[in-house]
């Protein structure tokens, strides 16, 4: 890849949100979620791609319902369209929406690939390399085919990581701490470096863990999270299903805007170029507008 894509570069320093809350309520081009942390002054919106909305769908709403905000997959899944469909489908949206959109693309996990899109799930390196590889050789035979597009992958482990140093414009990390950022940051360079860091705002010890229990329940099922606590120092007795309170504390910050803000901050310190927080609020159903207001506050962000 070439010189960071815009979209990338404005990132750099700044702090978004990670979150499917958009797909609890009706889609719309208005208003919505979208508008409402574009409104806050966060920099970005990353959101997954698993049993809702398809992603590049989803992309094209969020980016007519804001004029500022960046929209990021956090992931699209490769295995939910050829290479052909994501790369000309980046050129049309970044022509479209200004440079706004990054493609951020991951291998999945095994149950989401075999049970609910019916792929065999194998060589997940070997895949996401032939299909960024794809990606570079497509054709693309309309006015936007020369359209600049800014890509990361999803990646944990050092070779994932070098992967996206080589044929990426950086990385998108999940469910990591402080230390993971330092290291990855020492595999790729200067790429981008897009870390999510989930948090609960406020709240007793006791509903913290509910709350961090209850959003680990599914990560403690796959084994690509698995692997790389085991690489962090954490063992089985960490990942039991909810994870043990060792991991909701080493995954999850709890405490006030203050003390999350010092976790974006630490972040940054070790390497990270843009952290996305994930509020987890009472009801994960419901949009967490009063965290993300609460948050933008400790966090100093202003209105575009």
């Amino acid at each position: 890849m070439s010189a960071t894509p815009s979209s990338l570069a404005r990132l750099r320093g700044t702090t978004g949100i990670w979150t499917g809350a958009h797909e609890l309520i009706a889609p719309t081009t208005r208003g919505g979620v979208g508008a409402e942390l574009e409104a806050l002054g966060y920099s970005a919106l990353w959101f997954p791609e698993s049993w809702g909305r398809e992603s590049l769908t989803s992309a094209t709403l969020l980016l007519s319902a804001t004029s500022t905000l960046t929209v990021a997959t956090g992931i699209t899944n490769i295995w939910g369209r050829d290479a052909v469909a994501s790369v000309n489908a980046a050129r049309t949206l970044n022509a479209t929406f200004d440079e706004r959109f990054v493609l951020g693309l991951g291998v999945s996990h095994q149950p989401l690939v075999e049970r609910l899109r019916g792929h065999e799930y194998r060589s997940p390196l070997t895949n996401m390399r032939d299909y960024l590889t794809s990606m570079d050789k497509a054709p693309m035979h309309a006015f936007e085919a020369q359209q600049p597009y800014a890509r990361v992958i999803a990646a944990l482990g050092p070779k994932m990581l070098a992967l996206g140093a080589e044929l990426a414009d950086g990385v998108h990390t999940y469910l990591v701490d402080v230390e993971h950022t330092a290291l990855s940051r020492a595999v790729i360079g200067d790429k981008f470096l897009g870390v999510e860091q989930a948090v609960v705002v406020g709240q007793s010890r006791e509903e913290f863990l509910t709350r961090a229990h209850t959003h680990l329940e599914f990560y403690t099922g796959l084994e690509n999270y698995r692997a790389n606590w085991r690489r962090m120092g954490l063992g089985p007795d960490d990942y039991v299903r909810g994870g043990s309170e060792r991991l909701c504390d080493a995954m999850v910050v709890h405490g006030d805007a203050d003390a999350i803000a010092q976790r974006v901050r630490d972040h940054f310190s070790a390497g990270a170029d843009h952290v996305c927080l994930q509020v987890l609020g009472a009801d994960p159903a419901v949009p967490a507008f009063d965290e993300w207001k609460l948050l933008a506050q400790g966090l100093g962000l202003s209105a575009p």
